[in-house]
Order: structure tokens, then C-alpha cells, then sequence
């Protein structure tokens, strides 16, 4: 007769050990279950992220400070409406939201069919790079490509690679990659001291094309510029001792370009290794130009000496 009694103890028991589980975490958890009924967007959340000690949270920050622990994982991070709306779905692995961004309406039809995870406000800016976020970040994988993706498509042209040295400056190397695919480069070649191109800035300076644009990072940018030269194509390298102007060249076959360090321009190696040293002629004082400048002239000039083909 006493069972129904010993069986509700026990049960209390039970609710008061998990109460006191619950509240022993570190990181507090807002449940779904808080949205209000009929809205279609808790089912495509998770448990709101309310702490900067989630196991999420250090992860982003992680992929963000440091290009070894992004190499390691694979994944990077990509801020803002347009990164996310520029990667591919299938590169997608989560997606990251502020609460403020979830709440606002015109947000709801970016966010319509993908899976994402709330995060409170000021945790959110404390996991972003830029100083003020746009309410959404995106953890990425890397794409991968082989060194014949470089070259493009055959029916799509002669190749237009840009061969990077010592770059330095994230700014440029992201403004070179995005440039490159306005101008119709094939493929960029990173070399082992050019910043990383998964670092923050890189990826927001190209506004998408790392998506886009096959490129590679090489421990050996003298064996890739072998491997360029004996699939077809013409090493060049913007040089003070060049003999030619940029543009009285021949760009019509297979074209790769040397870009060097915004300092100190190319090593005497790898320009050594070029079939042709170019100029890009300059007037009053001024030695040289922005890495990603000159980058541009080049590559724009390939261009349209193509479209005149």
C-alpha cells in the first residue's frame, strides 16, 4: 500500500540530483523550449550560448588567433552576411548568430532552412574578430585543390597565375585573390612566409573569392615555378632591372606572375628563375608600387590583351 509513497520519494530524489547537476555547470544553457509557440525557427537552433568558456566559443577563438590550430582542424572562420551567404553550403560546418541578430526579423528569411547556434550578445563580440560584428559568423572548411586545378579549364583559356612571395600583408594577399578572379586569374600560389589566407583579414579582403579562386600554399615556390614552366607557361616578374614595359609583352599563352614582398620584392632566386623581368613604369619619386596594386595592373592587362584575341 506504502509503494506509490517510496517510489515518489525515490523519483524526488532523482530531480533534486539532476537540479544539482544542471547547476553545477560552468556554462549556462538557455533551452529552446523558451521561443515562442508557432516560431519555425527553434527547430533549427540548438541551446543558446550564454558563456565565453563554451567549448565553442574557444574553438572559434582559436581558429581565429592562431593558423596552426586552423591548419590542424581544417576550418576557419568567415564574419559577416556576405561570407556566409559566399560559402558553399557543403563547406558549411556551423553557423553562429547573436541573439540580436535572431531576433530581428529581416533576418529570418537569410537564416531560412540552415541550422545555427544563438549566441548571447556581448559573448558573441568577445568570439569576433572585427570590432563591431554583423551578428553572424561562419565556421568554414578549407577547400582543397591539386596543383592542376591552378591551371583552369583548357576550354576556358590559356592559365593566368599569380605567384606570391613574402607577402606579408593580409589586406593584399585578400585584395590580390579577389582582384584575381575579376581579372580572370586561373590560380595563386602561396609561398610558406606569404600570410596565411585563412587568417580573418585575409578572408574578409576577398569578399568571397576564396571560395572561387584555386590557389595553394608550397614549402617550395622554386620546384612549383619548374612545374608552372613545364606545363606551358611563362614565368614573369615585375622587377626593377626589367628591360620590357608590362604591357609590350605577349600574354596570350600561359602567363604566371612573381609578386614579391611589399619591402623588398622578390629573392634573388626566385627571380632569377623568371623567363622574363618586367617594369612597370613610374613617374616623379615613386620607387614602387602597393604589392596588390601592381598585382592588379598586371593581371588586367592579361586581361584585356585577351578580350582583343
Amino acid at each position: 500500500m506504502h509503494a506509490p509513497f517510496f517510489i515518489s520519494q525515490e523519483i524526488s530524489s532523482i530531480s533534486c540530483d539532476l537540479a544539482d547537476f544542471v547547476l553545477s555547470q560552468k556554462t549556462t544553457l538557455t533551452s529552446c523550449e523558451t521561443s515562442p509557440p508557432g516560431d519555425a525557427h527553434a527547430a533549427q537552433r540548438k541551446i543558446m550560448i550564454e558563456s565565453v568558456n563554451n567549448l565553442k566559443i574557444r574553438q572559434i577563438q582559436q581558429l581565429i588567433a592562431k593558423s596552426r590550430y586552423r591548419h590542424k582542424q581544417g576550418l576557419f572562420t568567415a564574419e559577416g552576411v556576405k561570407l556566409f551567404r559566399e560559402t558553399p553550403p557543403e563547406l558549411r560546418q556551423s553557423v553562429f548568430i547573436s541573439e540580436s541578430f535572431e531576433k530581428n526579423i529581416e533576418n529570418r528569411e537569410l537564416l531560412s532552412g540552415v541550422k545555427y547556434e544563438v549566441v548571447k550578445d556581448s559573448v558573441f563580440r568577445k568570439a569576433c574578430d572585427t570590432q563591431t560584428p554583423q551578428g553572424i559568423l561562419t565556421v568554414a572548411r578549407m577547400p582543397e585543390y591539386k596543383k592542376e586545378d591552378l591551371l583552369g579549364k583548357k576550354e576556358n583559356g590559356a592559365p593566368l597565375v599569380m605567384v606570391l612571395e613574402n607577402l606579408q600583408d593580409p589586406g593584399n594577399v585578400g585584395t590580390i585573390l579577389r582582384t584575381g578572379e575579376g581579372a580572370g586569374v586561373t590560380g595563386v600560389v602561396l609561398g610558406p612566409r606569404t600570410a596565411d589566407i585563412f587568417q580573418p583579414k585575409v578572408i574578409r579582403s576577398t569578399m568571397g573569392s576564396v571560395f572561387r579562386v584555386p590557389f595553394m600554399r608550397v614549402k617550395d615556390l622554386p620546384d612549383m615555378i619548374r612545374w608552372l614552366k613545364s606545363s606551358d607557361v611563362r614565368v614573369f616578374a615585375a622587377h626593377l632591372k626589367g628591360n620590357n614595359n608590362y604591357h609590350r609583352e605577349d600574354y596570350s599563352g600561359g602567363t604566371a606572375f612573381l609578386i614579391g614582398n611589399e619591402g623588398s620584392g622578390l629573392t634573388e632566386e626566385l627571380s632569377g628563375m623568371a623567363d622574363c623581368l618586367i617594369r612597370i613604369p613610374m613617374e616623379g619619386q615613386v620607387e614602387s608600387l602597393n604589392a596588390s596594386v601592381a598585382a592588379a595592373l598586371l593581371m588586367y592587362n592579361v586581361h584585356m590583351q585577351r578580350e582583343e584575341l
